[in-house]
């Protein structure tokens, strides 16, 4: 992928009413269900990112016939649980740890051997979390040293069901854990020392899977089939994130984003937001794709700053960058801990993130598990997202209220979650715009 950088400053409030694209994790699921079904599913709304296409991409090498009628529209012919064959070559993630970690899961069930690669972010991302469950299980797997990829996944494994109590809560290890269940004799029971997000649980049930789950505990059975079913994507809440952040830190902002997943384990950040004072309202509750929706009308609202409440920190694991930037503008000290895990995301996002903040003047402390942040004015600067796409959008918020313009540098892996944020973010009243990288 070609480096990428944006050049961004102050822009007008944000106003008007956003679609979102689709939630990556909904889409990553379906899709990978959908190919282990029986019969055919028709998946919209799918996130057309980078990291969603590989998914889809690699259960086309596995034998799935996947069609794209069009734009965010996947129909799926599923060749049953075991109907995937071997793939010339190795499997290639891009850079979706979703998409690597539940693969791991799922391939370790079948009747032959698969080696799954990803880009250099990928590459240096820990698996050992994921492998330790899935051997207990019975599965052959090895990787490099520290557990990293590449993954070389043995076939004709017998797997066994078990008692698995997560270390340390991650909604990727459990459902990892669960779709090596489907492959499995005996029941599994997985429990977490905190709740995450259930997307695994609902989209299983969904396919007509027995399986009982509430939050922190999922028991599944082998031995039984997955039937094809229409899935229709909710909006993604972290993308909608970076616009809640946004809105809520620009004066006379006033934006709505429609049909967003309201997942309860996804929307910590919400919680962490209204605390701060944000003024967002979540309007017309339904549900898409069996998951929870809803409309949210974000406005501008001084925001002070909050110890965020460490039983938030599962809730808003991928939201943090965005958080740093609302505690960067925010009246007094915001405190997190707890969130040790971001330091083995795309990037380590305590650091670059900080990192870029104290470029632009804020005042921030890294610790171990977190941050305190002091609120503050911001001024213009270089800074550099590392290829972290998160990092990235959210130094792209700070820049609205910088006084001067933000060269953000290594943008283009944006596109691996949310694919035209900048021109929705210009639509919307953002200051960007994309220049080519230096250096």
């Amino acid at each position: 992928m070609d480096r990428m950088d944006w050049l961004a400053g102050q822009g007008t409030p944000l106003q008007g009413e956003l679609d979102i694209p689709g939630d990556k994790s909904v889409s990553h699921r379906a899709v990978m269900l959908a190919a282990i079904a029986d019969g055919t599913s028709r998946v919209q709304g799918f996130l057309e990112g980078e990291d969603t296409r590989s998914t889809a991409a690699i259960f086309a090498r596995l034998g799935v016939r996947i069609e794209a009628p069009s734009a965010s529209i996947r129909v799926v012919h599923g060749v049953g649980l075991h109907g995937l064959r071997a793939a010339p070559g190795d499997l290639d993630c891009g850079n979706a740890g979703t998409g690597m970690r539940l693969l791991a899961g799922l391939l370790a069930g079948q009747s032959f051997d698969s080696v799954l690669v990803g880009d250099a972010s990928l590459s240096r991302r820990p698996m050992a979390r994921v492998i330790d469950p899935l051997r207990q299980m019975g599965a052959r797997i090895e990787a490099r040293e520290g557990g990293l990829p590449p993954l070389r996944i043995s076939g004709n494994n017998v797997l066994q069901g078990i008692d698995f109590k997560l270390p340390v809560a991650s909604a990727q290890v459990k459902s990892a854990v669960l779709l090596a269940s489907l492959y499995a004799t005996g029941e599994t029971r997985v429990l977490e020392p905190h709740p995450t997000r259930d997307y695994t649980e609902r989209m299983l049930s969904a396919f007509g899977w027995p399986i009982r789950f509430s939050p922190g505990e999922a028991h599944l059975a082998g031995g039984h089939r997955l039937r094809a079913t229409d899935v229709d994507v909710p909006a993604d809440f972290s993308s909608a994130a970076f616009f809640l952040v946004a809105a809520s830190l620009v004066p006379g902002s006033d934006l709505l984003l429609r049909r967003v997943g309201m997942n309860p384990r996804r929307t910590g950040l919400l919680e962490a937001l209204r605390l701060m004072g944000a003024d967002i309202q979540a309007l017309s509750p339904g549900e898409q794709g069996g998951e929870p929706v809803a409309d949210l009308r974000v406005r501008y609202s001084p925001l002070r700053g909050i110890s965020v409440p460490e039983h938030l920190v599962p809730d808003m694991i991928d939201e943090f960058p965005a958080l740093f930037v609302a505690a960067a503008l925010a009246e007094g000290r915001t405190v997190v801990r707890g969130a040790a895990e971001l330091r083995v995301k795309e990037s380590d996002r305590i650091a670059v993130t900080a990192a870029a903040l104290q470029a632009l003047g804020a005042s921030v402390l890294e610790t171990p598990d977190g941050a305190v942040i002091d609120g503050g004015p911001l001024h213009g600067g270089r800074v550099d997202s590392h290829g972290d796409h998160r990092v990235a959008m959210s130094l792209a918020i700070a820049a609205q209220r910088a006084s001067g313009e933000v060269r953000i540098g290594d943008c283009a892996n944006v596109a691996t979650s949310f694919p035209g944020f900048d021109t929705l973010a210009r639509g919307a009243g953002f200051g960007l715009r994309t220049a080519a990288a230096e250096g």
